[in-house]
């Protein structure tokens, strides 16, 4: 990471915390500079082991210690954190507050923790747990440009970032991104039952359904051709692979993919009001 070091303090210590800051300590963060807590020990006592960040089962002690603030608590514990937050750390509106949680948007933060808090979203997907995220971005309009900066080198420790203009986008990014691992899981072992349902063994069907997954996600982004022409290029006239695609574009596939996000982001905005 290039940007200013700031000491940054994670509330919680699950597996996104964990692929976080070891995605900035790979980086070159400094671990002396981290911070993390969480009310047991066995995740802060592998954190210390694996990257030497400091570590607390006490949320007030990292956060009043730290220049931004992560907030990585699951979205029903999010409001009695805050509370906690805002009663005991001084100075909370100097700090940047960050939050992975999903669903809560910043005007319920506000409530939370005061209206004077500068604050980011970031909604990260599971494959930021091997480094291969895709996290969505947004700030409110008191974050600078520098915050922005410090946030995206941190997030790009797993992957890639996205900045989108509102959380509106957000809920969108979070029904493809966010989703879409699921998706993909699922189109994946479709196929895997389709090769074992013609003989292969579960392990070798899986095995070359995988591998197939990954080579074509880094010729997509290998390639400057759009992914349609991707898909032409693989396709032989009368060949094959034109007859199973048939099939795809028979079912409408474009729609079921169309019907799919535009449910999630539908459920993501229901969310949005259980908080």
């Amino acid at each position: 990471m290039t940007t200013t070091p700031r000491k940054i303090a994670f509330i919680g210590a699950g597996n996104m915390t964990q692929s976080i800051v070891g995605g900035m300590v790979r980086s070159g963060y400094s671990n002396e500079l981290i911070y993390v807590s969480n009310p047991s020990v066995g995740k802060l006592q592998l954190l210390q082991d694996k990257l030497k960040v400091h570590t607390s089962q006490d949320n007030i002690q990292v956060a009043t210690q730290a220049d931004v603030i992560v907030l990585a608590v699951k979205p029903q514990l999010m409001a009695q954190v805050c509370q906690q937050l805002r009663e005991q750390v001084p100075n909370l509106s100097d700090k940047l507050i960050v939050t992975i949680a999903a669903g809560i948007r910043i005007e319920k933060y506000r409530q939370y923790l005061g209206d004077s808090i500068r604050m980011i979203r970031v909604m990260p997907n599971t494959p930021s747990l091997v480094g291969q995220g895709m996290s969505g971005l947004v700030a409110d309009d008191r974050v600078d440009q520098t915050d922005q900066d410090f946030i995206t080198a941190a997030f790009n420790g797993v992957g890639a970032t996205l900045w989108v203009a509102d959380e509106d986008q957000l809920d969108i990014l979070g029904a493809v991104a966010g989703s879409g691992p699921a998706y993909f899981f699922e189109f994946m072992a479709s196929l895997q039952k389709a090769a074992a349902a013609l003989g292969f063994d579960a392990d070798k069907a899986r095995a070359m359904v995988q591998q197939t997954a990954l080579g074509a996600a880094e010729m997509a982004i290998a390639s400057e051709l759009s992914l349609e022409d991707l898909r032409k290029q693989v396709t032989s006239k009368g060949g094959s692979t034109a007859k199973g695609i048939e099939v795809y574009q028979a079912a409408e596939i474009d729609k079921i993919s169309a019907q799919a996000v535009k449910a999630a982001v539908q459920r993501n905005q229901e969310m949005a009001k259980l908080f």
